[in-house]
Order: structure tokens, then C-alpha cells, then sequence
């Protein structure tokens, strides 16, 4: 288990991707914590309806996520509107993930795993995890580093903590008994995706599947229900 902290960010790359934490999190506003998302893309791209222009998506999307946030209580919302499948490792990407990081001033990070074996993840998935783990050590860490950040009046900061989500060997599990509802119901609010998608199972009572995978990853940690996460400590 990991101690909750004052303060956490997630940083992500498409409006949905949060739902990897998004129990954590919401147990952990009950409990007092702040909490930051920083949403990398627009998710212009995350539909099979070509009667859909990835422009009027990008709209429906970014309210979809804002209710998702909403629904668990995170105030703090950073969408930078690059394009769904645009994530590039570029110096510009990683200064605006640095201001952000020196901005909030998190103990905790959450992002995606950058390196999986046992399948393949969406290529900006890879490049915001591996993004993210550069600005927070060592660029958010020194001063020199993006100096025009710094005489900005963004101080540097060091993370303590960086907790991956989508990993192959999660070692840290969090019970989320007492907000597993609640990270379905943000899963919900990105209804193009999981609720009105025309490939969607008609089957498939939309929620389930998060119900069952934190079952299944709690099965894996001990716990009733669970999210999984690959643990990452910096010295600070």
C-alpha cells in the first residue's frame, strides 16, 4: 500500500485513460486529498462513426471528461488539446507537463506504464508515460532545466512518488471496495466510448467490466477490489 498523499496528478493521454485510477483517486478525495488531472490529447480520433468529424468529438469529449472529473471530485483539470495518435517526445510536450508538475507540486504522479510486454498499448499511451517520467526527474527536479520556467515563477519540484498503471507486474494494490461504484460511474460519463459506441456489446451491462477487472486485480492483491499500479520512488 502506499500512503495517500496531500496532493496527486495523473497525466494521461486520452479522455477515459484517468478510469486506470480513477478508484484510487476517488478514494482518496474522500479522504482529503487534491488531486490533479492533466489530460494530454483531445481523443479526436476515438470513434468508428465516420458520420462523427473528429472536431465536433474533440467537443464531446472534453465535456465527457470534465464530467468524469467532476463525478469524483477532481477540481483541477489541464486538458493541452494535442490530437489523438499526435504525442510526440518533444522538448515543447515535456516543458508543458514540467510547468504543470511545478504548478500543482504533487507528492504522487499516476500515468500509464511505458513499456509493456504481455500486449501491445496505443502508441500515445507510450509516449505520455515515457514523457512523464522525464519531466518529473530529473527536468521538473532542477532549475536550470527549462529556465525560462523557472523565472516564470514555476519553482523546481521533486516528486516523491510515481505510481504506473497498465503494467505487467503490478507490486502496489490499493482497495478501491469503497469506490469501485464511483470509478464506474466516471467510466459512464465518457459515453461516446462506452456507452453509445456502435460497436459496443448490447450484451455488456456498461460498468461491468470495471467491476470484474478490479475484482480480478484483487483477487491478485488480497483485497475485494483493486486497481494495481508499478511503483516508482525518486529521492527527495
Amino acid at each position: 500500500m502506499v500512503e495517500r498523499p496531500q496532493r496527486a496528478m495523473v497525466i494521461f493521454a486520452h479522455p477515459d485513460d484517468e478510469i486506470g485510477c480513477a478508484g484510487t483517486i476517488a478514494s482518496w478525495i474522500k479522504g482529503g486529498t487534491e488531486v490533479c488531472f492533466v489530460l494530454c490529447t483531445n481523443g479526436d480520433k476515438g470513434t468508428e462513426d465516420l458520420e462523427m468529424p473528429p472536431e465536433r468529438l474533440a467537443v464531446v469529449r472534453a465535456q465527457e471528461q470534465r464530467n468524469a472529473a467532476t463525478s469524483i471530485g477532481v477540481q483541477d483539470l489541464v486538458m493541452l488539446g494535442y490530437p489523438d495518435g499526435g504525442l510526440e517526445d518533444t522538448q515543447e510536450f515535456r516543458g508543458r507537463l514540467v510547468k504543470e508538475i511545478r504548478r500543482f507540486r504533487p507528492q504522487v504522479v499516476f500515468t500509464h506504464a511505458p513499456i509493456t510486454q504481455a500486449r501491445h498499448t496505443h502508441r500515445d499511451h507510450r509516449i505520455c508515460g515515457a514523457v512523464t517520467l522525464d519531466a518529473i526527474f530529473p527536468y521538473a527536479r532542477d532549475p536550470w532545466h527549462y529556465a525560462e520556467i523557472t523565472r516564470a515563477g514555476f519553482q523546481p519540484h521533486k516528486v516523491g512518488t510515481v505510481l504506473l498503471w497498465g503494467s505487467d507486474n503490478p507490486e502496489v494494490f490499493v482497495d478501491i471496495s469503497d469506490s469501485v461504484e464511483l470509478k464506474a460511474q466516471a467510466m459512464l460519463c465518457h459515453r461516446s466510448q462506452f456507452v453509445e459506441r456502435p460497436n459496443r456489446d448490447p450484451n455488456r451491462v456498461p460498468g461491468d467490466f470495471i467491476r470484474e477487472g478490479a475484482k480480478r486485480m484483487g483477487e491478485r492483491g488480497g483485497l475485494p477490489y483493486a486497481e494495481g499500479f508499478q511503483q516508482l520512488d525518486f529521492r527527495t
